[in-house]
């Protein structure tokens, strides 16, 4: 059979290849032959048997991105063109799969009929929330809104801004507000960043490019996923040229695929490792769990999403390849293999802080995975004025970012004015996809908005005049450990048996 580009194929032709000895399979009218990957399929064989020798479009883009496909597969396993004219219905049990997904994707679970507003009506962060709550699939959801068990520190990361204070200073010429910051020597038009958010693709077909579509359009810059769902180069070329972005890193048991990945990140034009520290092991998030996962699969990862018998937790299943094993001996090994500068996402206390500085590190990321680890974990903004009072020389020796909360343009400038360089933003630009580019785009200028006015009315005109003068922390400060004796553990070797 040719392999010419052009070629056409009938759907008849197509339909004589249907078992696992010799497998073909339609995929946006390209036919592949992928007898040979069975076996070494992620989510097994016998997903793709069902749909051997037919059009398996509607499965697949349900599961993956456009484009993983041709990555992953070499040029000789395509055969042609399907001859669209020759289609004909689909066999019972994939209507079946085809009403199912379409019952499913971007439907509310009220009962009332939902009407997505015109986005220019949405004028917070909060709005958005609104909209995804009503227009994201159940498990979509579940998955990007859940935190782990009791929900704690999810909310404690917003409740914390709430209880800081700001001071404003009267009488100043505000007539102009410059947001611009440079972040790890990359220019940034307002000082925030998209967080790395897993599965993009889950909220709108467009996922991670739509959101680096968006950052080119206002200047940003996106730290991508590990667990993105499109691949690390297509989402690159989303962007336009010059566009600074950063990766995040979970550190894959199978360290030869993460030495892979970074040095392909290197070569993609990649200016910073974000290595993720603190979901070595996922957290149980229940509201996750509860429903059955969708069957999807990082382009990026490889990682796959399906259940057992513990729930159908997307995180969970999703971060099984994740190296248990990680330690800080390991920073100078990211740090040979990616040539980049490297910043450690998930910096909890004061001790670690001083720990990744001797290492060499250029950024730390004040986090607690947005509440979804560690429960009853302290908000990143307590771990920032624990920095203050215990080693306030790390300011002057690396880039200090926090994530977690952050919904106003208050709260971003609170964090400025503690000493954060940049903060990070992950679950409102999720939500934000429900209207593509355009959501991403205008989240980002209502954040913009919001930091602006608050900084004149703060009496400010940069956001490098923020300073610890302009806030009152009493509040919280009795939280903030008073001495690095409050880092209490200690190592203990094993008990004989």
């Amino acid at each position: 059979m040719s392999s010419n580009p052009s070629h056409t194929l009938s759907f008849h032709d197509l339909k004589r290849h249907n078992n696992d000895r010799d497998c073909w399979i339609a995929v946006h009218s390209k036919i592949y032959d992928i007898t040979n990957y069975l076996d070494s399929h992620p989510g097994g064989s016998s997903i793709i048997l069902r749909y051997a020798g037919s059009d398996a479009t509607a499965a697949y883009d349900e599961i993956h991105a456009p484009g993983i496909i041709e990555e992953a597969l070499p040029p000789e396993c395509y055969k042609g063109l399907l001859d669209q004219a020759e289609v004909v219905n689909l066999p019972p049990e994939q209507k079946e799969d085809m009403e199912t997904i379409e019952k499913t994707t971007g439907q509310s679970t009220s009962t009332e009929t939902y009407t997505k507003p015109e986005l220019f009506k949405l004028i917070s962060t909060q709005d958005f929330v609104d909209v995804a709550r009503n227009t994201l699939t159940p498990k979509a959801w579940a998955f990007y809104s859940s935190a782990a068990t009791d929900l704690v520190t999810h909310h404690w990361n917003s409740d914390v801004y709430r209880r800081i204070m700001l001071r404003p200073r009267v009488m100043r010429n505000v007539a102009k507000a410059e947001t611009r910051r440079s972040i790890l020597g990359c220019p940034s038009s307002a000082p925030f960043f998209i967080s790395p958010a897993a599965m993009a693709r889950l909220a709108h077909p467009d996922g991670e490019l739509a959101l680096a579509r968006g950052c080119a359009s206002e200047g940003l810059i996106q730290v991508i996923s590990n667990n993105a769902s499109y691949p690390l180069a297509s989402v690159i070329q989303a962007g336009c040229t010059n566009q600074p972005f950063f990766f995040q890193l979970y550190v894959n048991a199978d360290r030869a695929k993460t030495t892979q990945l970074l040095r392909k990140a290197r070569e993609l034009g990649v200016k910073a490792i974000f290595v993720t520290v603190d979901a070595h092991v996922p957290g149980k998030r229940e509201a996750d769990e509860r429903i059955a996962a969708e069957n999807v699969s990082s382009a990026i990862s490889g990682a796959v999403a399906s259940n057992d018998r513990k729930g159908g937790g997307m995180g969970r299943l999703m971060g099984q390849y994740i190296d248990k094993t990680l330690s800080w001996d390991d920073i100078p090994w990211i740090q040979q293999t990616s040539r980049l500068p490297v910043v450690v996402k998930g910096i909890q206390s004061a001790a670690d802080a001083k720990r990744a500085v001797e290492y060499g590190v250029q950024g730390i990321v004040l986090s607690n995975h947005g509440g979804r680890s560690l429960d009853t974990a302290q908000p990143s903004m307590l771990t920032l004025l624990e920095l203050h009072r215990i080693c306030p020389e790390i300011f002057h020796r690396c880039e200090v970012y926090v994530d977690g909360g952050i919904t106003r343009g208050t709260d971003i400038l609170k964090a400025l004015a503690l000493g954060a360089t940049a903060v990070g933003i992950g679950r409102p630009f999720l939500y934000s996809l429900c209207y593509g580019q355009e959501g991403v785009e205008h989240l980002s200028q209502i954040l913009k908005d919001e930091l602006e006015t608050s900084m004149r009315l703060a009496g400010i005109t940069d956001v490098g005049q923020a300073g610890p003068g302009l806030v009152n922390t009493r509040d919280v400060d009795y939280l903030v450990p008073g001495s690095e004796e409050h880092d209490w553990i200690r190592w203990r070797p094993k008990a004989k048996m």
